[in-house]
């Protein structure tokens, strides 16, 4: 006999507990953006949000990298122009000199005509509408990383057991 598995449900009256815990494991520009922008919309509709950053991750939160984050399409097999999904780009390009600063420039110009702040205001805008933020204990050590090295806004650097702890019951997106 199995047990049907748990679904939360949060458009039920009082859903007014809602937590969503992000993930962030990945630091390249375009992979920032995504747990970025769900943490805000979450604070948006009044969401408790808690963001994990792990693992190449702690690129968005380190201030010696966060402001520097940048795009490659080296390994994107479903790289295209945006906009022109047919006018495919071959991953392999990427690997020309300038292509990745050529890429992050033009990805960081699309995103400020967007009027989506750079990864640093962004944090701020985050920190500033109540996201907690939380530092992995594994990868702050193998990085030889303090809270001194992160960006303000952290709470904590704690162990993915504590980050489990403190966001039961939450949404999880792993990014």
């Amino acid at each position: 006999m199995s047990e049907s598995p748990i679904v939360p449900s949060f458009d039920s009256p009082g859903s007014e507990g809602r937590k969503l815990a992000i993930i962030c494991s990945k630091g390249n520009l375009d992979m920032a953006y995504p747990g970025l922008i769900l943490a805000n919309a979450a604070l948006g509709e009044g969401v408790e949000t808690h963001l994990f950053f792990t693992f190449w991750g702690f690129d968005i939160i380190n201030k010696a990298t966060m402001a520097d984050l940048k795009f490659s399409f080296v390994g994107n097999t479903a790289m295209h122009l945006p906009g022109h999904s047919g006018l495919g780009i071959h991953h392999m390009l990427g690997a020309l000199p300038g292509a990745t600063a050529g890429a992050t420039a033009f990805m960081k110009k699309q995103i400020a005509d967007l009027d989506v702040p750079e990864v640093p205001e962004f944090l701020d805008l985050l920190s500033g509408s109540g996201c907690h933020m939380w530092a992995c204990k594994m990868s702050a050590d193998m990085n030889h990383l303090t809270m001194d090295d992160l960006y303000e806004g952290v709470e904590a650097i704690i162990s993915a057991s504590d980050f489990i702890e403190k966001t039961e019951g939450a949404q999880l997106l792993f990014i």
